[in-house]
């Protein structure tokens, strides 16, 4: 990599998967010899305790969409530290857009993470107004790479599919009071949103429930947002009677040491681009059964390191569940099978590697 003064853009800092990625790509950037920053742009949040010392710090707190002070604020800092690469993560393309027209001119990539995708009609017009500026973009999805390249007629040299990376945790310490018993807890970490599908997962629950009583779901992620969907969720425990099987912990900073305490990985998704907590599952050494959507099926190698159901289908779900449940040597076999994957296929060594061609080609591009 050359030498490279780097700025991650990033709406805030949720312990959710964009937010995780720009973290880690900050640190890794820093970590190899480079200047490197991350600016938030409307509020930070519980990563920013993973943030690298060395990372350069910026917070605009924007309260509205468009704000032109924001945007000053930003052209000032880049201009400041002579920032030569934005690296804009989803949502913030448009003001790294905006800010690459003035002085000193830094390149674009943009990270498009978009779990969403194929669940609503994106605005392609907006993003082809925001793709003028862009000299790469990285999808961390090969549909989102083919949609870059359909929809927004960029050059198809110029679209990166990097699969997501996992940086391995330094907390060793266990996790206590975790609800359940060994040999029965099985992890689901996914916001609560409606794409994760949560209500399949419970569904699911009450079949597995009545084949396996111990069986015990904890469910972590952040709870803001769409209240309406926490309270259905919540209604669905009640009247599925699975208040004594299920338990919701919210947004935790041991989440590692949690999955190092349960025995299954777990995500029912609608929509997936590349979930981060199928490789945290991998590095913990789950068995993980999950939905066959975005590039899950990849990271599991095709069903091979795991198991695939479709999405919205809660009795093969709880088939896959029980069947886990009851074998603790497959469990033992899968778990494995997804760790050595994730360890060679997902790591930060090959993260760096693979972001250190496109800053490299950017810049080549963007000589004048």
């Amino acid at each position: 990599m050359k030498s490279l003064r780097v700025l991650q853009i990033v709406d805030c800092l949720n312990a959710a998967g964009k937010e995780r990625v720009a973290v880690n790509l900050a640190n890794l950037v820093q970590g190899a010899g480079n200047q490197s920053y991350l600016c938030t742009t409307r509020m930070d949040g519980p990563l920013e305790t993973q943030i690298d010392d060395n990372v350069g710090r910026l917070r605009l707190a924007r309260r509205r969409r468009y704000e032109i002070s924001a945007l000053y604020r930003l052209i000032a800092y880049i201009q400041k530290h002579e920032i030569n690469i934005l690296h804009a993560h989803d949502t913030s393309l448009w003001i790294a857009a905006l800010a690459s027209i003035f002085p000193p001119y830094p390149a674009v990539v943009w990270h498009d993470h978009d779990g969403l995708f194929g669940l609503y009609k994106r605005p392609e017009l907006r993003y082809r107004l925001g793709a003028i500026r862009l000299k790469a973009i990285i999808a961390v999805s090969q549909s989102l790479a083919e949609w870059a390249q359909t929809k927004l007629h960029m050059p198809a040299e110029r679209i990166w599919y990097l699969p997501n990376f996992v940086c391995p945790s330094q907390n060793t310490l266990e996790a206590s009071n975790v609800p359940g018993i060994s040999g029965a807890r099985i992890a689901c970490v996914a916001a609560f949103r409606r794409q994760k599908d949560h209500v399949t997962l419970l569904r699911a629950m009450a079949l597995v429930v009545q084949k396996v009583p111990t069986a015990h779901l904890l469910l972590l992620g952040a709870t803001r947002g769409d209240q309406e969907y926490l309270d259905l969720i919540l209604e669905t425990i009640a009247n599925l009677n699975l208040t004594k099987n299920v338990s919701l912990l919210g947004e935790r900073q041991d989440v590692n040491a949690i999955l190092r305490a349960c025995n299954i990985g777990v995500l029912s998704s609608a929509g997936e681009a590349f979930p981060l907590a199928l490789l945290e599952y991998g590095l913990a050494g789950l068995p993980s059964i999950v939905t066959r959507v975005g590039q899950c099926a990849e990271i599991l190698d095709e069903g091979r390191v795991g198991l695939l159901v479709p999405p919205g289908s809660p009795d093969q779900l709880a088939e896959g569940l029980i069947g886990l449940l009851n074998s603790p040597t497959r469990r033992a076999t899968l778990g494995e099978g997804l760790k050595h994957q994730v360890e060679e296929f997902y790591s930060t060594k090959r993260a760096l590697k693979d972001i250190s061609k496109v800053y490299d080609r950017v810049l080549e591009v963007d000589k004048p």
